[in-house]
């Protein structure tokens, strides 16, 4: 099996499930495509929950190894890593050395580190994921059928544990709402992200332009670009669409319905950077201090 054709056809079920959740990605998508330009994913981001598990089915670290155990036998590999301390966030993102063959993006996977979160947060936290159902690579056939394989793949990206209670999302969010956003929506896609440099149209040339049009379409935008014009990266986003989620009644144990964010849809620049004396390169990385601040976008007031 040609596991980088693989990687290409996984992230592609994937963007089908996002765009039909979040409007922006479909309104971004139209935009550049009636301007006679291509849509392209600079990268994919996942969330996760750096926290060690006993299960039925053994230990369990619940963080990047859990989604890395996909990714790497796909054949990414980690290009860069990336500290949030205020945050009591990691991560790392991950490249294909045949990314340019097969048009793959490059993900950007980060964890929260629970140990570091106060007593009781921590522990309503542990309680929520130890109901879970885990995903285990030994567990797919890569000797069968692609669509088989892939509908096994995808199994990683969603959340294995089950319906969290309303106090503990509510309680969790006052300390880390990228913990509540993980009890609720698991290993689902965080965001995609538009490729404005290969958009390829005249109409949408940089970023400003891009976001600008998006803007005027009536997409909600985060207020500034992040990255200054001539930095290696430059990046916005969408705001977070909202979605009905479902969550258990402490007390009766109902399943109810409220509102809260999933996800954004973030565009992208890469620029040309001096990396030492006439050697100039594409930047292919991220940036701790605008990685932090999109981090925010699933903020839920």
């Amino acid at each position: 099996m040609n596991y980088s054709e693989l990687a290409g056809q996984l992230w592609d079920c994937l963007w089908e499930v996002y765009r039909q959740r979040v409007i922006y990605a479909r309104i971004y998508e139209q935009m550049i495509e009636e301007a006679g330009g291509r849509v392209k994913n600079d990268h994919i981001a996942f969330r996760s929950l750096r926290l060690t598990i006993k299960s039925e089915q053994g230990e369990i670290n619940l963080g990047i190894p859990y989604l890395a155990q996909v990714v790497e036998k796909l054949g990414y590999v980690v290009k860069g890593e990336y500290h949030f301390p205020d945050s009591h966030l990691y991560a790392c993102h991950y490249q294909h050395p045949e990314q340019d063959v097969y048009d793959l993006p490059k993900l950007f996977i980060s964890e929260l580190i629970v140990d570091e979160l106060p007593d009781s947060i921590a522990q309503q936290i542990k309680e929520t994921v130890e109901t879970g159902n885990f995903f285990k690579l030994d567990q797919v056939s890569f000797d069968g059928e692609k669509e088989q394989v892939l509908t096994q793949l995808q199994q990683v990206f969603t959340r294995p544990w089950t319906v969290p209670k309303r106090s503990i999302i509510q309680g969790v969010n006052e300390v880390s709402q990228y913990g509540a956003w993980v009890l609720i929506h698991g290993y689902g896609v965080n965001h995609f992200t538009g490729y404005v440099n290969h958009q390829n149209t005249s109409k949408y040339p940089d970023i400003e332009t891009t976001a600008k049009g998006l803007a005027d379409l009536g997409v909600p935008m985060k207020a500034t670009i992040e990255g200054s014009l001539g930095s290696g990266l430059r990046q916005t986003a969408t705001h977070a669409v909202t979605e009905m989620v479902t969550v258990k009644e402490d007390t009766t144990g109902e399943l109810i319905q409220i509102p809260w964010t999933y996800a954004y849809y973030e565009i992208a620049e890469r620029n040309i950077i001096e990396v030492e004396a006439s050697k100039r390169i594409l930047f292919e990385g991220f940036l701790d201090a605008q990685a932090k601040n999109l981090f925010e976008m699933t903020r839920k007031s």
